[in-house]
């Protein structure tokens, strides 16, 4: 059964082309991995199947009443809903239908003989459907969804504009499953979620009956969950059956294939124009001369994809800082209320230390504590000396109007502008990504951007808050190589253990620390 049917589609924001004339479908019971480098439109294509973006030309067709459930890596809560509001919005199409039985029956008072009749049969139908949708076991399903992905614990009473990023992904999340749509739609979904959750999302998944599209640069985790791929590059979506590993291996064969033949083509062409050179002023060859020039005017040009920009990631050294990084005393981090036991804990030089456990325990509040960007709640913070510290923030301003060039130039004022295109260049990004506001760019493209600016800075030590997150395969697996290679010490915040585990050589489980859990 055909779900979803998207023909003839092309898109692009301004002289930046998106998709050439692209075609896709969704069958059911399908589980698809969409991949592509950043800023290829993998968003932007979700966009346009969920109906917030018109395409320039083409058509987006979904079957009669299927309902879409769409998990947007850029999302927003209002402020003033609480954990349990937004769960129960999942359910808002059911007190909808419980509020016009109720006006029914109110009606029935005053109703004739004929008007009874058809509200009695309206309204049993009403409570039909509220009963086949367990309305009247709402609140035990949102008990159960809060327990599985840990936001119990929160409490359902919090406002959800006072949670961390991975937090609100999993209230966003479980709103999403309680609605069980008839297909997911998921951006990203492993950003800002803890080791747990991603396991417990990954079960769900591989037992999921229904059709999916999923977009993530977790390889491991995409792997695990879907048979079928969607590759996004240069304008083109191509499906290839299987998992990641499986497409790698044909994508390859097919590139191999595609470079062998276009290398044969250019020698015929230059054997052929040779040939016309040498014998069309020839009266006795002139005929041959014109034969192979009629066949190279009809000649179907081989033409090879043009190479993206890989990222080059190299991180610059400060002079050696003091042997101590910091060291805390009796240090308790929080805002309004303490997140964590007093904590006495050093970090010396040339220590490289992963920061580990659930969303919402305080990683991130412990960084900027350390950095001295917040108040602890009590205790003390002691920084060593001749620090250059390189810090990656989580998150981009999403206010900021600034382009690229600006957003770099502002940090790097005395260098030339090819110096500062070079820079951005060198992170993986092409002149139009480079021109652009940053506000603008898929969340890689932004990290990127972020990335420059400590790549490009000389440091000692480098505190990275979820360095991965958007970042594409090639990115990571670059960042992974510079963070090798560094010299530094490095303090970071990740739940990926395939990519820290070879970078640190130390963990700190924050779990151990919390009063949250």
């Amino acid at each position: 059964m055909m779900i979803l049917n998207v023909k003839n589609l092309t898109h692009g924001f301004g002289d930046r082309a998106i998709f050439d004339n692209v075609s896709f479908r969704l069958l059911k019971g399908e589980h698809i991995g969409l991949i592509g480098a950043n800023g290829e439109g993998k968003s932007t294509f979700m966009n346009i199947i969920t109906g917030k973006l018109t395409p320039d030309e083409g058509t987006v067709e979904w079957a009669k009443n299927v309902r879409v459930g769409y998990l947007d890596q850029h999302s927003v809560l209002e402020k003033g809903m609480t954990i349990g509001d937004v769960l129960r919005s999942a359910f808002q199409f059911l007190f909808a239908m419980e509020a016009e039985m109720n006006r029914m029956y109110e009606q029935m008072g005053d109703a004739t003989p004929e008007e009874m009749e058809r509200l009695l049969a309206e309204t049993g139908t009403y409570q039909e459907l509220l009963e086949q949708h367990d309305f009247y076991m709402i609140d035990t399903k949102v008990d159960e969804i809060a327990r599985a992905l840990g936001l119990e614990e929160l409490g359902l009473d919090r406002d959800v504009t006072d949670l961390s990023g991975g937090q609100r992904t999993r209230v966003l999340m479980a709103k999403l499953l309680l609605e069980k749509p008839d297909i997911l739609l998921l951006d990203e979904p492993t950003n800002y979620l803890d080791e747990q959750h991603i396991e417990w999302l990954k079960r769900y998944l591989q037992d999921y009956e229904n059709a999916f599209i999923l977009i993530s640069h977790d390889i491991p985790f995409l792997n695990s969950v879907i048979n079928l791929i969607y590759h996004m590059e240069n304008c083109r979506l191509d499906r290839y059956p299987g998992d990641y590993d499986k497409f790698q291996e044909v994508y390859a064969m097919k590139k191999a294939q595609l470079e062998a033949a276009y290398n044969r083509q250019q020698q015929e062409i230059s054997d052929l124009k040779d040939f016309v050179a040498r014998n069309k002023a020839r009266v006795a060859t002139r005929n041959m001369a014109m034969a192979r020039q009629k066949k190279l005017d009809k000649m179907d040009i081989i033409e090879l994809d043009r190479e993206k920009p890989k990222p080059e990631f190299h991180f610059k050294t400060a002079r050696t800082s003091g042997k101590m990084i910091f060291e805390t005393n009796d240090l308790v981090i929080g805002y309004d209320e303490p997140l964590t036991k007093p904590l006495n804990i050093r970090m010396e030089r040339g220590e490289r230390i992963a920061l580990t456990g659930a969303n919402g325990i305080g990683k991130t509040t412990l960084l900027k504590s350390i950095l001295q960007l917040i108040k602890p709640y009590s205790g003390k913070v002691h920084l060593g000396d001749y620090q250059h510290i390189g810090y990656f923030e989580q998150e981009s301003d999403t206010q900021n109007t600034s382009t690229c060039i600006e957003e770099i130039w502002s940090e790097f004022p005395a260098m030339t502008q090819y110096e500062i295109r070079s820079m951005l260049a060198k992170c993986g990004l092409t002149t139009k990504h480079i021109e652009s506001q940053v506000r603008v760019l898929s969340g890689g493209e932004q990290a990127k951007v972020r990335l420059c600016k400590i790549l490009n800075r000389e440091s000692n030590i480098l505190l990275l808050d979820e360095p991965t997150n958007h970042l594409d395969v090639d990115a990571k697996a670059e960042l992974k190589k510079a963070l090798q290679e560094y010299k530094g010490s490095i303090l970071l915040i990740c739940h990926e253990p395939e990519f820290y585990q070879d970078i640190v050589t130390t963990v700190w489980n924050c779990q151990e620390w919390s009063l949250k859990l």
